[in-house]
């Protein structure tokens, strides 16, 4: 079996529930602590020894530039100033992000339907000839052990696989907030039940999100002319229909999925990463007055 070495990081929407600050910079460039989203899912895929990531960012904005400059620029005017000043310690991240695999970053393509999916058509040429390859969306975050490291794994132990996706167990009264799994008899993908309005209509309590491994056989479905609910290209429509043809297989996550989709849940999601993920969050705690 050839090694997984490709994910596609998509962050290409113009996240209207976040202005006025994301018509300046991308979303995923909010930071949760003291790094941005992206870092966090970049750093997701390095540890699970992706080679190369391929960036989608917003067509005509600023954002591929941000995203370049944030990765690439390596500072060197920062740095002497630091080092002139006997703090070069606190040049330390900076090394670090510079150290990541090797990142590439393009737009998505203007032409193609919105959704979720035109992110990933955008990046076809880059995995198109891989065994498979990695999608995030920079949308949700997991605390805890990766979940590109527990897709690898679930694939190595499912080679035959058409595609592996990531799920967690949500309690009933948020099914109908999100993709909920329907199961074939063998335990993998039939389909998925989007936003049940009852707990009646959900067909199981584990909830899809963005995080997947894909084949390239997703691509004789992800096309611009299958466009679905509301018109858009939908990445679970694609899933679907490879589930038809093969295993799509199950992989529940050994970390914790959160989502900064929008100002609220980001929010919780910082607060939740501060408390479980810094050397401060006993200071928050006493804010918050859960201890004294």
């Amino acid at each position: 079996m050839a090694k997984i070495r490709k994910a596609i990081i998509t962050d290409a929407g113009f996240a209207s529930r976040y202005l006025p600050i994301t018509k300046t910079i991308p979303k995923a460039m909010i930071p949760i602590g003291a790094k941005p989203v992206m870092q966090l899912c970049v750093e997701e895929c390095a540890e699970a020894g992706i080679e190369e990531i391929i960036i989608v960012a917003t067509p005509n904005t600023k954002s591929k530039e941000i995203y370049d400059d944030y990765f690439h620029n390596k500072a060197e005017n920062v740095k002497a100033l630091l080092d002139k000043q006997g703090k070069s310690e606190r040049f330390e991240p900076v090394e670090k992000v510079l150290e990541f695999p090797k990142i590439t970053v393009i737009e998505q393509d203007p032409s193609l339907p919105y959704g979720n999916g035109s992110p990933i058509v955008s990046a076809k040429e880059y995995v198109k000839d891989e065994e498979a390859f990695v999608v995030l969306y920079s949308d949700d975050l997991i605390l805890g052990e990766g979940d590109v490291k527990v897709l690898i794994e679930t694939y190595e132990k499912n080679p035959g696989a058409k595609a592996v996706i990531a799920a967690q167990e949500m309690p009933e009264e948020v099914w109908n907030k999100f993709g909920m799994i329907a199961l074939k008899e063998n335990g993998t993908l039939s389909h998925i039940v989007e936003k049940p309005k009852t707990p009646e209509l959900s067909p199981s309590n584990l909830t899809s999100y963005g995080r997947y491994l894909l084949t390239p056989e997703v691509f004789d479905y992800l096309i611009p002319t299958n466009t679905g609910l509301d018109g858009e290209l939908w990445t679970v429509d694609a899933i679907t229909k490879l589930a038809e043809h093969g295993d799509v297989i199950i992989a529940k996550s050994r970390g914790k999925w959160i989502t900064t989709g929008d100002p609220k849940n980001y929010f919780l999601a910082h607060l939740e990463y501060v408390l479980s993920e810094t050397d401060y969050a006993d200071d928050v705690r006493r804010l918050c007055g859960i201890i004294k």
